[in-house]
Order: structure tokens, then sequence, then C-alpha cells
């Protein structure tokens, strides 16, 4: 693709191109990129429409906006009262512990059941210790 734009953007290498290609041929691409071209103006053309558009709707806004006296910071705190506000989430309680046991190092611990087994556990549980054991 890359040599392909190198070739059609260098004008030397557009009449070496041409002379390798039959007139007839060369003027059926040349109506098919003039057509390509065509298309890609209006879609342009039509997508600064659009922008023009909703441009003007932001600005027909604003002015009722302001006729009507309210400021774009009332607007603004309204909308956002709909909004998720991370600092107004709360957060879950921790879980409370399921489980207790003596580590390796001989202190006392405590597991909620989620995660990673602790690995004074994971031994008792190999050596054919059951889960129940450890409950609180």
């Amino acid at each position: 693709m890359e040599e392909l734009l190198k070739t059609l953007n260098n004008i030397r290498s557009l009449r070496l191109l041409a002379k390798e290609i039959p007139l007839e041929q060369l003027e059926t691409i040349f109506k098919k990129f003039e057509l390509v071209v065509q298309e890609r103006k209006e879609e342009e053309e039509a997508q600064q429409l659009v922008l023009a558009a909703h441009q003007e709707k932001i600005e027909k806004y604003k002015e009722l906006l302001k006729s009507e006296g309210i400021s774009p910071e009332e607007l603004l705190e309204v909308m956002n009262l709909h909004r998720f506000n991370p600092s107004q989430h709360k957060k879950r309680a921790p879980r409370p512990a399921k489980y207790k046991y003596t580590d390796l190092d001989g202190s006392q611990k405590t597991w909620t059941g989620q995660g990673r087994t602790p690995k004074a556990i994971q031994i008792q549980l190999d050596k054919g210790a059951t889960l129940e054991s450890f409950e609180i």
C-alpha cells in the first residue's frame, strides 16, 4: 500500500507507469479515480454540514439558556447529579474472616476464604486436614 502511494504521488513514477499501460485502460482508471475523489468530496461536505448544524444547535441552546436566565454552571450542576460520582460511591465493608490458623512463625492469623490459600493452611490440607477444621 505504501509503495502504491509513493508511485501515485510521484509524477515521474506515474509517467513511467502510464507508458506501460494502454491508453484505453488509463482512461478507465482515470474515470474511476475521478469518481472516487468526487465521492470523497461529497462525504467531506456532508460531514461539514452535520458539524455546522450541530454547532448551530449548541448556539441556539446557549441563547435560550441566556434568555431564560439559566447559567451554564447551574445546568452542569443539574446534569452531574444524575451521573456516577466516584467520591459519593460507598465502598463495601471488608469481608469477615472465616478461618483462623497459626502461620509458620507461630502467630495467629485469619483468612476470609477469598484469594489464594495461605501457605500454612495449604500445608495442613496437604497433610489431610479439612478446611472446616480451621473455621472460626
